[in-house]
């Protein structure tokens, strides 16, 4: 998801750079919610991964 997240951000790099202002802008948009996304389960990742029983 992380890898997706780049991948938009370099599009819309490429976007503004070309131009392409509303495009620019509806990529930066889709990689700050994948970014946002990936936080949310990596914190739950961690979370749930802390919650099992002690090793011995």
């Amino acid at each position: 998801m992380l890898r997706w997240a780049i991948v938009f951000f370099v599009l819309a790099l490429i976007a503004g750079f070309l131009g392409f202002g509303g495009m620019q802008s509806d990529l930066a948009g889709i990689a700050k919610i994948l970014v946002f996304v990936f936080l949310v389960l990596f914190v739950v990742a961690l979370v749930m991964g802390r919650s099992g029983p002690p090793a011995v």
